[in-house]
């Protein structure tokens, strides 16, 4: 199995050098040359296996030699041993004909464990086989930074600085980066949005001097392993429903564009997936990009739903590469096009957007009203970017097609927008009630490349 950049002037890698790579060297995101399939005999027989099991049979055929069968099933193991639920992503019903996958469980309560849990386990494991050491730069607005944090404290081969955007991530999200004690994991709050801090984080990949000097590996979602791991969710959340036999959609809430990719991946592989719906804030670039097929940031709006206040997606050029018919030429134009302001997406690639992606948006209040209404409704208490996905979901039902809406963190990372809508104050697990009487470290940056590289050099451990 080799893996390709999406601008199709890279060379080629293993799984395992795509991992510690991150962004291809032409700037471009990896992808898998062929993606592999399951028939409707393998899917079936996921049916009754455990989360572990299905993970193992669903990500081997990507990850070729890299690990021997049963080193694969240990990582597998340890990345979900520390999860709070034993389905790993159970489903709830909402009513009937709508559930949702609540993929909060893992250690820092969102889904970003699901994939960064697994990563640590499979860095780890390289790095201590090869003897090198590497250097973890990401940009979060919000849930990557802390799972990443988690997942990579106290390893030895790997120093973690994670940018977040100062004063714009919860306070729970702030504190899961700042507590930490391990000397290895790095929180720094940079001036700015997350588009800013996502944008320094490619700068540095694309310093190569930098980029060698500090053997600098990515987390984000640009990472190929991580939007792997996020397919296996799909497969035991359809298959719980029916599947094969019955087709099933999915709706996501959606800023990097990682997550609802990881369901065109399943989809590609033969999962029968009817829709996959890409819900939006008011940070709305996504949905006008599926409905005029113009994609022009006009800025972030701060929101209660703040992992999702996002105008540069990046894991959208994935789905740009398959939709341009896997033309590496065609991406790195509108790649181009996007660093001059943006780009409209030529009729033929929006046609095979479509045929797979529907779209819908939550402004504030539509977003405080999905949480009031499913709490009444079902006792279900969402987070903010969950209710985003509830409310999209409710215009984008078909008969006889269960709808899955993810839920991608717990509604007591938001608890101030949650109580505000439902009067609910959601409480922290006990293994995390005492997070805010825990130190703080962190670091304050300002939106310079030059000032982060010479902080990062100064901290890396030699």
């Amino acid at each position: 199995m080799r893996y390709i950049s999406t601008r199709g002037q890279a060379p080629s890698l293993s799984f395992e050098e795509a991992m510690l790579t991150g962004l291809a060297r032409d700037g471009g995101l990896y992808l898998p040359e062929t993606i592999p399939q399951m028939s409707a005999a393998d899917i079936r027989a996921l049916e009754g296996v455990s989360y572990e099991e299905a993970a193992f049979r669903v990500m081997r055929p990507f990850i070729g030699d890299a690990f021997a069968d049963e080193e694969f099933r240990g990582i597998i193991a340890r990345a979900y041993a520390g999860f709070g639920h034993a389905a790993r992503a159970p489903l709830k019903q909402l009513e009937p004909g709508h559930f949702l996958l609540e993929l909060f469980h893992g250690p820092t309560l969102a889904f970003k464990d699901f994939a960064m849990q697994l990563i640590g386990q499979m860095f780890e494991a390289s790095l201590t086989r090869s003897g090198r050491r590497v250097c973890i730069v990401g940009a979060t607005s919000g849930d990557t930074g802390s799972a990443a944090i988690e997942a990579f404290r106290g390893l030895e081969a790997v120093d973690v600085f994670i940018l977040y955007p100062h004063g714009r991530v919860s306070e729970v999200q702030r504190r899961q980066m700042t507590t930490p004690v391990e000397g290895n994991v790095h929180a720094l709050a940079i001036d700015g949005h997350f588009d800013d801090a996502q944008a320094r984080v490619k700068d540095m990949f694309n310093d190569f001097e930098f980029r060698d000097a500090v053997r600098l590996a990515g987390v984000n979602s640009i990472n190929w392993a991580r939007v792997l791991a996020q397919v296996v969710y799909y497969f035991t959340s359809a298959v719980s429903l029916g599947a094969p036999e019955r087709k099933v959609s999915f709706t996501v809430p959606t800023g990097n564009f990682g997550d609802v990719f990881a369901g065109f991946i399943a989809r590609q592989m033969g999962l029968p997936i009817d829709r996959l719906v890409v819900a939006t804030n008011q940070n709305d670039i996504l949905h006008r990009c599926l409905g005029t097929g113009e994609y022009r940031p006009d800025g972030v709006i701060p929101s209660i739903s703040p992992s999702m206040d996002i105008q540069v997606s990046s894991n959208f050029e994935r789905a740009l590469y398959y939709a341009y018919g896997q033309d590496g030429a065609a991406v790195a134009q509108v790649m181009d096009e996007l660093k001059a302001g943006g780009f409209a997406v030529s009729q033929g690639a929006l046609q095979a957007l479509r045929e797979v992606f529907e779209s819908g948006r939550a402004d504030e209040d539509a977003t405080r009203a999905a949480i009031r209404a499913t709490w009444d409704a079902s006792g279900e208490l969402l987070c903010p970017h969950s209710a985003v996905a509830v409310h999209v979901a409710g215009a984008h039902r078909h008969p006889g097609v269960p709808m899955i809406t993810l839920a991608t963190a717990h509604p007591a990372k938001f608890p101030a927008a949650v109580e505000e809508a439902s009067g609910i104050h959601a409480p922290l697990p006990e293994r995390m009630a005492d997070l805010y009487d825990r130190a703080e470290r962190v670091t304050r940056v300002g939106n310079d490349l030059r000032a982060i590289e010479t902080l990062i050099k100064e901290r890396i451990a030699n």
